[in-house]
């Protein structure tokens, strides 16, 4: 579900970092999940290791030539000192141990190498839309959010990002979905899985009788945005 629903980052954004960097031999793309933005960056580099450390995202990533998947937590990768030219983590990086993890990406880093770090949270559909799900966010849900949400929550804008940044354009994921489609994204949010398996199915099954009244034809597909906030830097 995670990698049928999970909305995609632009191709633009990958087209912007493929360029910071003068050489494109590896790109590393770390707590990669199902694969979204390695396949992204694929185009961009001679080759593309993607990794993560559950196994069963990889066993879910989508194939690709140009894309090897490893395995293995971001804190400590199989890459040789210097190899590496661009690492991004896209939604991911909150999850780390930021400390062992930037080590890491020092230690991988070629000398002209660029580490991108993004997120996004809300999206924008309609104001009586997000309003809704900015209640079942914050309030229905809320307590469930593990502890790491509150990067999310300010927009990256607090994570320790020990790099010379650069400043980045803005971009925003778009995408149409119809209402099963909308429901099935929703669904997984871990604050969702959470609050069913502790109180019960009841919590995401009120919520979305009350967003059905909202959306109408559930056939009909809406246009969603979901802005993202990038954090873009030298390694040295």
């Amino acid at each position: 579900m995670y990698a049928a629903f999970r909305p995609k980052s632009p191709s633009e954004l990958f087209t912007y970092l493929a360029s910071l960097v003068s050489h494109k031999d590896l790109a590393w793309d770390v707590g990669t999940g199902s694969g979204q933005a390695a396949i992204e960056l694929a185009p961009h580099f001679t080759k593309v290791v993607a990794t993560d450390a559950s196994a069963e995202q990889i066993r879910h990533a989508v194939s690709h030539p140009k894309v090897i998947y490893r395995i293995e937590p971001a804190e400590k990768s199989s890459f040789g000192v210097g190899t590496v030219n661009l690492v991004t983590a896209a939604q991911a990086v909150h999850w780390f141990n930021f400390e062992k993890f930037y080590a890491e990406v020092q230690r991988v880093s070629a000398s002209d190498a660029v580490i991108a770090v993004w997120t996004y949270e809300l999206s924008v559909i309609a104001p009586d839309v997000d309003r809704l799900v900015r209640r079942y966010y914050e309030v229905d849900v809320g307590r469930f959010w593990p502890p790491e949400r509150q990067w999310v929550s300010a927009h990256y804008t607090t994570i320790p990002f020990p790099f010379r940044e650069i400043k980045a354009p803005a971009f925003e994921m778009i995408a149409k979905r119809n209402f099963t489609e909308w429901c099935g994204y929703l669904y997984t949010w871990s604050a969702t899985q959470k609050a069913i398996s502790e109180v019960g199915p009841e919590v995401f099954d009120n919520f979305v009788t009350e967003l059905g009244k909202l959306w109408g034809d559930p056939k009909s597909q809406r246009a969603i945005k979901w802005p993202l906030y990038l954090r873009v830097g030298h390694v040295y």
